[in-house]
């Protein structure tokens, strides 16, 4: 694959920036801030456990427009909060705006990022595609030392159309004059980041540290491996 690749393409959350680890930071610092243990009676695990689900739920419908990025923002906590029997619109807006301000500027990497990065950086124009919200993306790519490894950061707000529409790929093809010939997607979503690349022409690289679909797309279960493929 490697001679013919030009433009590398990353997806950034659970690819390259730690969501998870960030994540789970930010929403301590709230848990503790917002008095939750108090108010609801819950520990902070059993909030977070509940956190992640609704929030991997209210993610899934964005990716298919079926809520705003407002709706997003506030019903996950809102419908979390719910969950623990304290309905509380104002509390929920307040840990929305909180959340968005704190979790981005959070540093963690996934392992072996930086590695990887420090590789290819010198063999390819690497680039990002994110469904991630435009003015948080550009604070965690900041904050986490990563930002001028990449020549452009196209978010789903900037191309108007979200992953795994080919409109996104097309889209990051026009913005940085890659083809789908020399064009690879590395990410950790299999149907947004490996099908919507596929789709739309492109290779791809499925980073999944806990297993996955192997079929006719290449995996690999660290960053590292990419080394070894391109």
């Amino acid at each position: 694959m490697r001679h013919s690749i030009e433009h590398v393409f990353f997806d950034l959350d659970r690819t390259l920036w730690d969501f998870d680890t960030n994540s789970r930071e930010a929403i301590r610092e709230l848990f503790v801030r917002f008095r939750i243990g108090h108010l609801t009676g819950a520990e902070f695990e059993v909030f977070h456990s509940l956190y992640q689900g609704v929030n991997e739920q209210y993610w899934e419908r964005y990716r298919k427009a079926q809520v705003t990025q407002s709706e997003l923002r506030r019903g996950r906590f809102f419908d979390s909060l719910c969950q623990l029997g304290h309905a509380d619109m104002e509390l929920a807006d307040a840990m929305g705006v909180a959340y968005v301000d704190i979790s981005p500027r959070k540093t963690a990497l996934v392992d072996g990022a930086l590695e990887l990065l420090d590789y290819l950086n010198c063999r390819y124009a690497l680039h990002i595609i994110t469904n991630g919200f435009e003015e948080v993306q550009h604070i965690k790519l900041e904050s986490s030392g990563i930002r001028d490894f990449f020549g452009e950061v196209i978010t789903s707000e900037r191309a108007g159309v979200k992953k795994p529409d080919a409109g996104i790929f097309r889209f990051a093809e026009q913005v940085t004059h890659a083809l789908p010939t020399n064009a690879v997607m590395i990410g950790d979503h299999f149907e947004a980041d490996v099908m919507g690349a596929v789709q739309a022409g492109w290779r791809s690289i499925y980073f999944s540290p806990d297993g996955g679909p192997d079929g006719d797309h290449l995996n690999v279960s660290t960053l590292r491996e990419v080394m070894g493929i391109l």
